[in-house]
């Protein structure tokens, strides 16, 4: 800047108040010192002069990187932040890095807003990272704090699966779930409830799984160790389902002649005319614009209310449910 200020014949308090956009200087100075700035190829450093006034606008994102489905909702967040004027940060939490230490990184990067994806961590952690942040999660709740949430409505998204399932003639439904994440929690829980409303109590039978192909897979080799197929199988997932409907058909099973598939997600390999899966989709687009709307919300104003939004899913039907076989 003084180095501009000299090239210009300017003080640097001056050259301060029109990279500053602040009233003081003339037009023709004005232009005088951009010109500077161009001939010494300057500019600003934006961080810094955030700092200075206490601000980063700077938000961090914790996604998977393997989960498609997060990867949408991360290009809604950079197209709305921009716009809203801040900066996005993104960490990656996977098996070969801990989630707590992929948020500490965002923190210590001075991100003055956080967005987790999914994340994994305890309440008591996630409810402490809401006090050094403005916090927004997504995909799950986190009772007694300032952490804002916005969900899908995953029990609604569940009865319709099995609700589409029933009316195709299923009985014999298996649900391969997503592991332990509170995400699959909720989803386990609801197919249970769908089932036992439908008088199908009996039928209840869940299969251990992740999100991911190779959990898929695995259930599905365990499933074809059986007696009996079951005819219909709701994945956790939609990966999940790609990797249940990869085993299945070397195995010769037919889809859906056989076995129905269900996914959850609507990623964009589902869309695929190969696969063709039938699925519920999540709105990324919502789920991400009202997590950016939280996050900045909160940090425009602390003392803001909590925001908690549940975004409607909807079921896709494809080609890979039909009528139950007969058994």
């Amino acid at each position: 800047m003084a180095d501009v200020a000299e090239r210009a014949g300017v003080s640097r308090t001056l050259v301060s108040l029109i990279f500053s956009d602040k009233p003081g200087a003339s037009e023709e100075t004005r232009q005088r010192v951009l010109r500077a700035a161009d001939d010494l190829r300057y500019q600003p450093d934006r961080a810094a002069q955030l700092l200075a006034r206490g601000r980063s606008r700077t938000l961090g994102v914790l996604t998977d990187v393997k989960q498609t489905f997060q990867a949408e909702m991360i290009g809604t967040v950079y197209d709305a932040a921009e716009e809203a004027g801040y900066d996005v940060l993104l960490s990656a939490s996977g098996p070969t890095r801990d989630e707590r230490n992929a948020i500490e990184a965002l923190l210590s990067h001075r991100c003055e807003g956080l967005i987790l994806f999914n994340p994994m961590s305890d309440s008591d952690y996630l409810r402490s990272v809401g006090t050094r942040a403005s916090l927004t999660i997504v995909g799950r709740t986190v009772s007694g704090s300032s952490v804002n949430t916005v969900r899908s409505a995953d029990s609604k998204g569940i009865r319709q699966s099995v609700d589409h399932l029933v009316e195709l003639g299923h009985r014999d439904i298996v649900h391969v779930d997503g592991g332990e994440h509170s995400v699959s929690t909720d989803r386990r829980r609801a197919y249970v409830e769908a089932m036992h409303a439908h008088g199908l109590e009996t039928y209840v039978r869940v299969v251990p799984g992740a999100h991911d192909e190779s959990a898929g897979a695995a259930a599905a080799s365990f499933l074809l160790g059986g007696s009996t197929l079951p005819t219909a199988i709701m994945a956790g997932n939609d990966r999940s389902a790609l990797g249940i409907m990869d085993v299945l058909t070397k195995a010769g099973v037919s889809i859906p002649g056989d076995v129905s598939i269900v996914g959850y997600d609507d990623a964009p390999l589902s869309r695929l005319s190969r696969i063709d899966l039938t699925t519920v989709r999540q709105d990324s687009a919502q789920l991400a614009r009202k997590a950016l709307e939280f996050t900045i919300n909160r940090l425009d104003d602390p003392e803001s209310t909590v925001g908690d939004s549940v975004i409607e899913p909807e079921l896709i039907v494809r080609g890979t449910t039909g009528p139950a076989r007969s058994t």
